[in-house]
Protein backbone atom coordinates (compact mmCIF):
# COMPACT_ATOMS: atom_id res chain seq x y z
CA UNK A 1 0.00 0.00 0.00
CA UNK A 2 1.32 3.49 -1.25
CA UNK A 3 0.45 7.08 0.30
CA UNK A 4 -2.42 7.25 -2.36
CA UNK A 5 -3.84 4.14 -1.14
CA UNK A 6 -4.10 5.23 2.66
CA UNK A 7 -7.56 6.04 2.92
CA UNK A 8 -8.82 2.64 2.13
CA UNK A 9 -7.25 1.40 5.35
CA UNK A 10 -9.09 2.34 8.45
CA UNK A 11 -6.43 0.71 10.60
CA UNK A 12 -3.60 2.71 9.13
CA UNK A 13 -5.63 5.93 9.33
CA UNK A 14 -6.12 5.38 12.76
CA UNK A 15 -2.31 4.61 13.49
CA UNK A 16 -1.75 7.45 11.57
CA UNK A 17 -3.69 9.61 13.97
CA UNK A 18 -1.77 8.14 16.99
CA UNK A 19 1.58 8.83 15.43
CA UNK A 20 1.05 11.83 13.58
CA UNK A 21 2.72 10.41 10.61
CA UNK A 22 0.67 10.20 6.99
CA UNK A 23 1.38 7.26 4.27
CA UNK A 24 2.19 4.96 6.75
CA UNK A 25 2.43 1.61 4.52
CA UNK A 26 1.63 -1.97 5.43
CA UNK A 27 3.90 -3.87 7.66
CA UNK A 28 5.39 -0.64 8.81
CA UNK A 29 6.42 -0.81 12.50
CA UNK A 30 5.18 2.12 14.85
CA UNK A 31 4.95 2.84 18.60
CA UNK A 32 2.00 4.19 19.77
CA UNK A 33 -0.02 5.61 23.12
CA UNK A 34 -2.80 3.75 22.97
CA UNK A 35 -6.70 5.43 24.56
CA UNK A 36 -7.42 2.22 26.69
CA UNK A 37 -5.84 -0.90 28.22
CA UNK A 38 -8.27 -3.19 28.69
CA UNK A 39 -7.57 -6.46 31.28
CA UNK A 40 -10.23 -9.24 32.78
CA UNK A 41 -9.60 -10.89 36.45
CA UNK A 42 -7.46 -13.26 34.54
CA UNK A 43 -5.25 -11.77 32.35
CA UNK A 44 -4.72 -8.52 35.24
CA UNK A 45 -3.61 -11.13 38.08
CA UNK A 46 -1.15 -12.77 35.37
CA UNK A 47 0.56 -9.05 34.61
CA UNK A 48 0.50 -8.20 38.09
CA UNK A 49 2.86 -11.17 38.58
CA UNK A 50 4.99 -9.88 35.90
CA UNK A 51 5.17 -6.59 37.41
CA UNK A 52 6.09 -7.85 40.30
CA UNK A 53 8.92 -10.55 39.13
CA UNK A 54 10.30 -7.84 37.13
CA UNK A 55 10.61 -5.06 40.35
CA UNK A 56 8.60 -2.47 37.61
CA UNK A 57 5.49 -2.94 40.48
CA UNK A 58 5.91 0.38 42.03
CA UNK A 59 6.21 2.18 38.44
CA UNK A 60 2.70 0.67 37.80
CA UNK A 61 0.09 3.38 36.73
CA UNK A 62 -3.38 3.10 35.02
CA UNK A 63 -3.87 7.06 34.57
CA UNK A 64 -0.91 6.50 32.03
CA UNK A 65 -3.10 5.24 29.94
CA UNK A 66 -6.67 4.70 30.93
CA UNK A 67 -6.98 1.40 32.03
CA UNK A 68 -10.10 -1.17 32.66
CA UNK A 69 -10.13 -3.78 34.60
CA UNK A 70 -13.10 -5.90 34.58
CA UNK A 71 -13.82 -9.27 36.85
CA UNK A 72 -15.79 -11.41 34.25
CA UNK A 73 -14.63 -14.80 34.10
CA UNK A 74 -14.30 -15.73 37.14
CA UNK A 75 -17.57 -13.63 38.41
CA UNK A 76 -18.87 -14.67 41.05
CA UNK A 77 -15.49 -16.24 42.32
CA UNK A 78 -16.25 -20.24 42.75
CA UNK A 79 -13.35 -20.74 45.10
CA UNK A 80 -11.85 -19.31 48.03
CA UNK A 81 -8.71 -18.81 46.08
CA UNK A 82 -10.07 -16.74 43.40
CA UNK A 83 -11.74 -14.51 45.54
CA UNK A 84 -8.83 -13.69 47.39
CA UNK A 85 -7.13 -13.15 43.89
CA UNK A 86 -9.74 -10.76 43.54
CA UNK A 87 -9.53 -9.01 46.83
CA UNK A 88 -5.36 -8.40 46.03
CA UNK A 89 -6.73 -7.31 42.55
CA UNK A 90 -9.17 -5.28 43.74
CA UNK A 91 -6.52 -3.16 46.13
CA UNK A 92 -4.22 -2.76 43.32
CA UNK A 93 -7.06 -1.10 40.62
CA UNK A 94 -7.80 1.05 43.45
CA UNK A 95 -4.45 2.26 44.15
CA UNK A 96 -3.32 2.43 40.76
CA UNK A 97 -6.32 4.46 39.52
CA UNK A 98 -7.83 1.96 36.99
CA UNK A 99 -11.70 2.05 36.44
CA UNK A 100 -12.84 -1.28 38.01
CA UNK A 101 -15.86 -3.27 36.59
CA UNK A 102 -16.66 -5.92 39.61
CA UNK A 103 -18.49 -9.18 40.11
CA UNK A 104 -21.76 -8.70 38.50
CA UNK A 105 -21.10 -5.47 36.15
CA UNK A 106 -20.69 -7.78 33.16
CA UNK A 107 -18.20 -8.86 30.52
CA UNK A 108 -15.37 -5.99 29.57
CA UNK A 109 -15.77 -6.25 25.56
CA UNK A 110 -20.24 -5.58 26.57
CA UNK A 111 -19.18 -2.69 29.11
CA UNK A 112 -16.24 -1.30 27.06
CA UNK A 113 -18.94 -0.57 24.11
CA UNK A 114 -21.84 0.44 26.29
CA UNK A 115 -19.31 3.43 27.62
CA UNK A 116 -15.92 4.22 26.22
CA UNK A 117 -15.26 2.97 22.74
CA UNK A 118 -15.61 5.05 19.58
CA UNK A 119 -14.42 5.82 16.10
CA UNK A 120 -10.84 6.36 15.64
CA UNK A 121 -10.30 5.03 19.25
CA UNK A 122 -6.91 2.99 19.81
CA UNK A 123 -7.25 -0.02 22.18
CA UNK A 124 -5.49 -3.17 23.46
CA UNK A 125 -6.16 -5.30 25.81
CA UNK A 126 -5.06 -8.24 27.53
CA UNK A 127 -7.92 -10.89 25.85
CA UNK A 128 -8.01 -11.74 22.49
CA UNK A 129 -11.63 -11.01 21.95
CA UNK A 130 -10.53 -7.10 22.43
CA UNK A 131 -11.13 -6.74 18.82
CA UNK A 132 -15.17 -7.32 19.46
CA UNK A 133 -14.32 -3.58 19.06
CA UNK A 134 -13.90 -2.38 15.42
CA UNK A 135 -17.73 -3.01 15.50
CA UNK A 136 -17.94 0.96 16.28
CA UNK A 137 -14.79 1.76 14.54
CA UNK A 138 -12.23 1.06 16.38
CA UNK A 139 -8.72 -0.23 15.95
CA UNK A 140 -8.91 -2.81 19.01
CA UNK A 141 -6.51 -5.77 19.55
CA UNK A 142 -5.93 -8.37 21.88
CA UNK A 143 -1.99 -8.28 23.47
CA UNK A 144 -0.33 -10.92 26.02
CA UNK A 145 -0.44 -9.85 30.08
CA UNK A 146 3.35 -9.14 29.01
CA UNK A 147 2.48 -6.45 26.77
CA UNK A 148 0.11 -4.91 29.58
CA UNK A 149 2.55 -4.61 31.75
CA UNK A 150 4.68 -2.62 29.74
CA UNK A 151 2.18 -0.44 28.58
CA UNK A 152 1.21 0.52 32.37
CA UNK A 153 5.09 1.17 33.07
CA UNK A 154 5.98 2.87 29.80
CA UNK A 155 2.49 3.95 28.03
CA UNK A 156 3.29 3.07 24.73
CA UNK A 157 3.49 -0.33 23.01
CA UNK A 158 4.22 -0.96 19.12
CA UNK A 159 2.46 -2.25 16.60
CA UNK A 160 2.53 -3.41 13.02
CA UNK A 161 0.41 -1.50 10.35
CA UNK A 162 -1.46 -4.70 9.44
CA UNK A 163 -2.50 -5.50 5.58
CA UNK A 164 -6.42 -5.30 4.32
CA UNK A 165 -8.59 -7.49 3.32
CA UNK A 166 -11.67 -5.61 2.34
CA UNK A 167 -15.02 -7.61 2.43
CA UNK A 168 -17.70 -6.26 0.50
CA UNK A 169 -21.26 -6.73 1.70
CA UNK A 170 -24.28 -6.60 -0.71
CA UNK A 171 -27.95 -7.32 -0.22
CA UNK A 172 -29.59 -7.22 2.97
CA UNK A 173 -29.44 -9.25 6.21
CA UNK A 174 -32.81 -9.95 7.47
CA UNK A 175 -34.08 -11.86 10.49
CA UNK A 176 -33.52 -14.96 11.39
CA UNK A 177 -30.68 -14.27 10.07
CA UNK A 178 -27.51 -12.48 11.97
CA UNK A 179 -24.33 -11.55 12.47
CA UNK A 180 -23.21 -14.78 14.05
CA UNK A 181 -24.24 -16.57 10.54
CA UNK A 182 -22.58 -14.06 8.21
CA UNK A 183 -19.19 -14.01 10.55
CA UNK A 184 -19.34 -17.99 10.58
CA UNK A 185 -19.24 -17.86 6.53
CA UNK A 186 -16.52 -15.28 6.97
CA UNK A 187 -14.66 -18.18 8.72
CA UNK A 188 -15.44 -21.09 6.29
CA UNK A 189 -13.93 -19.37 3.83
CA UNK A 190 -10.90 -18.09 5.56
CA UNK A 191 -10.17 -21.33 8.03
CA UNK A 192 -8.43 -20.14 10.87
CA UNK A 193 -5.35 -18.61 9.98
CA UNK A 194 -6.51 -16.98 6.54
CA UNK A 195 -6.18 -13.39 8.18
CA UNK A 196 -3.07 -13.46 10.32
CA UNK A 197 -2.26 -10.00 11.29
CA UNK A 198 -4.64 -8.17 8.61
CA UNK A 199 -7.43 -5.99 9.14
CA UNK A 200 -10.86 -7.53 7.97
CA UNK A 201 -12.73 -3.63 7.04
CA UNK A 202 -15.87 -4.07 6.09
CA UNK A 203 -18.10 -2.11 3.35
CA UNK A 204 -20.55 -1.58 0.72
CA UNK A 205 -24.59 -0.98 0.51
CA UNK A 206 -25.47 -3.76 2.85
CA UNK A 207 -23.77 -2.44 5.78
CA UNK A 208 -26.87 -0.14 6.38
CA UNK A 209 -28.63 -3.78 7.03
CA UNK A 210 -26.38 -4.59 9.83
CA UNK A 211 -26.96 -3.20 12.81
CA UNK A 212 -24.35 -2.59 15.96
CA UNK A 213 -25.04 -6.12 17.69
CA UNK A 214 -24.60 -7.78 14.89
CA UNK A 215 -21.25 -5.86 13.59
CA UNK A 216 -20.05 -6.69 17.12
CA UNK A 217 -20.86 -10.58 17.06
CA UNK A 218 -19.02 -10.05 12.95
CA UNK A 219 -15.87 -8.28 14.93
CA UNK A 220 -15.72 -10.00 17.83
CA UNK A 221 -15.14 -13.63 15.60
CA UNK A 222 -12.85 -12.34 12.70
CA UNK A 223 -10.02 -13.36 15.49
CA UNK A 224 -11.10 -16.62 14.73
CA UNK A 225 -9.34 -16.58 11.81
CA UNK A 226 -6.20 -14.60 13.04
CA UNK A 227 -6.81 -11.07 12.23
CA UNK A 228 -5.29 -8.16 13.98
CA UNK A 229 -8.34 -5.94 13.91
CA UNK A 230 -11.62 -5.57 12.04
CA UNK A 231 -13.06 -3.05 11.72
CA UNK A 232 -16.61 -1.21 10.44
CA UNK A 233 -16.81 2.66 9.40
CA UNK A 234 -18.88 5.10 11.39
CA UNK A 235 -21.84 5.34 9.08
CA UNK A 236 -25.31 6.42 10.06
CA UNK A 237 -26.26 3.15 11.50
CA UNK A 238 -23.42 3.76 14.21
CA UNK A 239 -24.24 7.70 14.51
CA UNK A 240 -27.95 6.57 15.33
CA UNK A 241 -27.15 3.53 17.35
CA UNK A 242 -24.46 5.81 19.60
CA UNK A 243 -27.27 8.24 20.06
CA UNK A 244 -29.59 6.51 21.27
CA UNK A 245 -27.65 4.49 23.78
CA UNK A 246 -25.29 7.02 25.15
CA UNK A 247 -26.63 10.05 24.31
CA UNK A 248 -24.38 11.66 21.56
CA UNK A 249 -22.36 10.61 18.77
CA UNK A 250 -18.62 11.10 19.00
CA UNK A 251 -15.50 9.83 17.00
CA UNK A 252 -11.79 10.40 17.37
CA UNK A 253 -10.97 9.82 13.81
CA UNK A 254 -13.86 9.61 10.78
CA UNK A 255 -14.53 6.38 9.11
CA UNK A 256 -16.52 7.15 6.23
CA UNK A 257 -17.61 4.29 3.94
CA UNK A 258 -14.88 3.62 1.41
CA UNK A 259 -15.63 3.05 -2.52
CA UNK A 260 -15.13 -0.31 -3.88
CA UNK A 261 -11.93 -0.36 -5.99
CA UNK A 262 -11.64 -4.00 -7.33
CA UNK A 263 -8.75 -4.89 -5.51
CA UNK A 264 -7.52 -8.31 -4.97
CA UNK A 265 -8.03 -8.35 -1.31
CA UNK A 266 -11.46 -7.62 -1.82
CA UNK A 267 -14.58 -10.26 -0.52
CA UNK A 268 -17.75 -9.76 -2.28
CA UNK A 269 -20.45 -10.82 0.08
CA UNK A 270 -24.26 -11.42 -1.29
CA UNK A 271 -25.85 -10.98 2.13
CA UNK A 272 -29.37 -12.16 0.77
CA UNK A 273 -27.97 -15.88 -0.12
CA UNK A 274 -27.09 -16.35 3.45
CA UNK A 275 -28.08 -19.27 5.26
CA UNK A 276 -27.80 -20.25 9.16
CA UNK A 277 -24.38 -21.58 9.71
CA UNK A 278 -23.40 -23.84 12.60
CA UNK A 279 -19.82 -24.48 13.36
CA UNK A 280 -19.00 -27.86 14.25
CA UNK A 281 -16.70 -29.28 16.98
CA UNK A 282 -14.08 -28.87 17.61
CA UNK A 283 -13.23 -25.29 15.64
CA UNK A 284 -15.46 -21.95 15.10
CA UNK A 285 -14.28 -22.61 11.45
CA UNK A 286 -15.35 -26.09 10.91
CA UNK A 287 -18.59 -24.68 9.76
CA UNK A 288 -22.29 -25.83 8.09
CA UNK A 289 -25.17 -24.87 6.50
CA UNK A 290 -27.96 -25.68 9.14
CA UNK A 291 -29.24 -28.05 6.84
CA UNK A 292 -26.25 -30.36 7.71
CA UNK A 293 -26.25 -30.69 11.37
CA UNK A 294 -29.98 -30.28 11.51
CA UNK A 295 -31.43 -32.91 14.06
CA UNK A 296 -28.40 -33.71 15.87
CA UNK A 297 -29.42 -33.95 19.65
CA UNK A 298 -28.54 -31.88 22.38
CA UNK A 299 -27.95 -31.94 26.38
CA UNK A 300 -27.74 -27.84 26.74
CA UNK A 301 -27.97 -24.43 25.13
CA UNK A 302 -26.06 -21.80 25.85
CA UNK A 303 -26.93 -18.01 25.70
CA UNK A 304 -24.66 -15.52 26.43
CA UNK A 305 -20.92 -14.37 26.15
CA UNK A 306 -19.34 -11.13 24.41
CA UNK A 307 -20.40 -12.40 21.25
CA UNK A 308 -24.25 -13.02 21.71
CA UNK A 309 -25.46 -12.08 25.25
CA UNK A 310 -26.48 -8.82 24.63
CA UNK A 311 -30.19 -7.61 24.63
CA UNK A 312 -30.92 -8.40 20.74
CA UNK A 313 -29.91 -12.00 21.60
CA UNK A 314 -31.60 -12.96 24.21
CA UNK A 315 -35.04 -11.29 22.37
CA UNK A 316 -34.47 -13.36 19.31
CA UNK A 317 -33.75 -16.36 21.74
CA UNK A 318 -36.83 -15.32 23.61
CA UNK A 319 -39.12 -15.23 20.50
CA UNK A 320 -39.10 -18.93 19.68
CA UNK A 321 -38.49 -20.36 23.29
CA UNK A 322 -41.64 -17.76 25.06
CA UNK A 323 -43.93 -19.05 22.65
CA UNK A 324 -42.56 -22.92 22.44
CA UNK A 325 -40.98 -23.65 25.64
CA UNK A 326 -37.66 -25.93 26.03
CA UNK A 327 -37.79 -29.60 25.20
CA UNK A 328 -37.82 -31.45 28.03
CA UNK A 329 -34.54 -32.64 29.31
CA UNK A 330 -32.75 -30.11 27.77
CA UNK A 331 -30.73 -27.88 29.95
CA UNK A 332 -30.36 -24.11 28.60
CA UNK A 333 -28.51 -21.40 30.40
CA UNK A 334 -28.60 -17.79 29.88
CA UNK A 335 -26.15 -15.35 30.55
CA UNK A 336 -26.72 -11.46 30.14
CA UNK A 337 -23.36 -9.47 28.57
CA UNK A 338 -24.32 -6.67 31.41
CA UNK A 339 -25.94 -5.18 34.41
CA UNK A 340 -27.57 -2.83 31.60
CA UNK A 341 -28.22 -5.85 28.88
CA UNK A 342 -29.92 -7.76 32.33
CA UNK A 343 -32.15 -4.89 33.86
CA UNK A 344 -33.21 -3.52 30.55
CA UNK A 345 -34.19 -7.58 29.43
CA UNK A 346 -36.02 -7.20 32.95
CA UNK A 347 -37.69 -4.08 32.56
CA UNK A 348 -39.09 -5.84 28.88
CA UNK A 349 -40.14 -8.84 30.21
CA UNK A 350 -37.55 -10.88 28.21
CA UNK A 351 -35.90 -12.81 31.07
CA UNK A 352 -39.17 -13.56 32.35
CA UNK A 353 -40.42 -15.25 29.19
CA UNK A 354 -37.04 -17.45 29.19
CA UNK A 355 -37.42 -18.18 32.86
CA UNK A 356 -40.79 -19.66 32.76
CA UNK A 357 -40.09 -21.68 29.71
CA UNK A 358 -37.23 -22.92 31.92
CA UNK A 359 -34.25 -21.33 31.41
CA UNK A 360 -31.46 -20.88 34.36
CA UNK A 361 -30.63 -17.06 34.26
CA UNK A 362 -27.12 -16.61 35.28
CA UNK A 363 -25.37 -13.76 36.60
CA UNK A 364 -23.93 -11.07 34.02
CA UNK A 365 -20.36 -12.26 33.06
CA UNK A 366 -18.57 -14.59 30.62
CA UNK A 367 -20.28 -17.37 32.15
CA UNK A 368 -19.86 -21.31 30.79
CA UNK A 369 -18.10 -19.90 27.51
CA UNK A 370 -14.68 -20.17 29.14
CA UNK A 371 -15.26 -23.40 30.67
CA UNK A 372 -14.26 -22.94 34.43
CA UNK A 373 -18.63 -22.59 36.03
CA UNK A 374 -21.70 -21.93 35.32
CA UNK A 375 -23.17 -24.21 33.05
CA UNK A 376 -20.10 -26.39 31.54
CA UNK A 377 -20.96 -29.34 30.01
CA UNK A 378 -19.55 -33.35 30.93
CA UNK A 379 -18.02 -36.09 29.39
CA UNK A 380 -19.88 -36.98 26.16
CA UNK A 381 -22.22 -34.21 26.39
CA UNK A 382 -23.71 -32.55 23.05
CA UNK A 383 -23.98 -28.49 23.75
CA UNK A 384 -25.04 -25.50 20.86
CA UNK A 385 -23.68 -22.04 22.05
CA UNK A 386 -23.82 -18.66 20.93
CA UNK A 387 -20.16 -18.28 22.06
CA UNK A 388 -17.37 -17.77 19.66
CA UNK A 389 -14.97 -21.01 20.59
CA UNK A 390 -15.47 -24.90 20.59
CA UNK A 391 -12.41 -26.05 21.17
CA UNK A 392 -12.07 -29.53 22.92
CA UNK A 393 -12.18 -28.40 26.74
CA UNK A 394 -13.19 -25.04 25.71
CA UNK A 395 -16.66 -25.50 27.79
CA UNK A 396 -16.18 -28.25 29.87
CA UNK A 397 -14.79 -31.77 29.07
CA UNK A 398 -12.71 -32.22 26.32
CA UNK A 399 -14.91 -35.57 25.38
CA UNK A 400 -18.40 -32.78 25.02
CA UNK A 401 -18.97 -31.71 21.70
CA UNK A 402 -19.72 -28.05 21.18
CA UNK A 403 -21.38 -26.68 18.16
CA UNK A 404 -21.70 -22.44 17.75
CA UNK A 405 -24.77 -21.00 16.01
CA UNK A 406 -26.80 -17.68 16.22
CA UNK A 407 -29.23 -16.95 18.98
CA UNK A 408 -31.91 -17.65 16.74
CA UNK A 409 -30.78 -21.26 15.85
CA UNK A 410 -30.36 -21.63 20.00
CA UNK A 411 -34.12 -20.84 20.12
CA UNK A 412 -35.07 -23.31 17.84
CA UNK A 413 -32.64 -25.88 19.09
CA UNK A 414 -33.83 -25.44 22.75
CA UNK A 415 -37.41 -25.75 21.72
CA UNK A 416 -36.82 -29.05 19.68
CA UNK A 417 -33.86 -30.55 21.68
CA UNK A 418 -32.04 -30.86 18.73
CA UNK A 419 -30.19 -28.83 16.23
CA UNK A 420 -33.09 -27.07 14.27
CA UNK A 421 -33.29 -24.66 11.80
CA UNK A 422 -34.90 -20.82 13.04
CA UNK A 423 -36.42 -20.48 9.74
CA UNK A 424 -39.62 -23.07 10.72
CA UNK A 425 -40.53 -20.26 13.75
CA UNK A 426 -39.39 -17.29 12.22
CA UNK A 427 -39.94 -16.14 8.82
CA UNK A 428 -37.22 -14.00 6.96
CA UNK A 429 -37.82 -10.50 6.65
CA UNK A 430 -41.10 -10.60 9.68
Amino acid sequence: MDGGDKWYSYAARILEAHTGRNGLPEDQIVVVKPDYLLMNDITFLLTLRILEKTGAVARADCRRVPTIISFDHYAPAPTADIATSHARMRKYAHQWGCTLYDVGDGIMHQLAVEDHMAPGVLALGADSHTITYGAVGAFSSGIGSTEAAYIMVYGSIWLKVPRVVDYVLEGKLEEPLTGKDLVLHILGIEGGDGLIYKSAEFTGPGLSSIPIPDRLTVANMMVEAGAKTGIFPSDTVLRRWMEETRGSYRERVPLPPKPVDGRGDARFIDLGSLEPMVSKPHAPYNVASIGEVEGIEVDQVFIGSCTNGRLEDLVAAARIIGKHGIRRGVRVIVTPASRRVYNKALEMGVLQKLHQAGAVIAVPGCGACFGAHLGVVGEGEVMLSTSNRNFPGRMGSPKAEVYLASPYTAGATAAEGKIADPRRYIKPGN
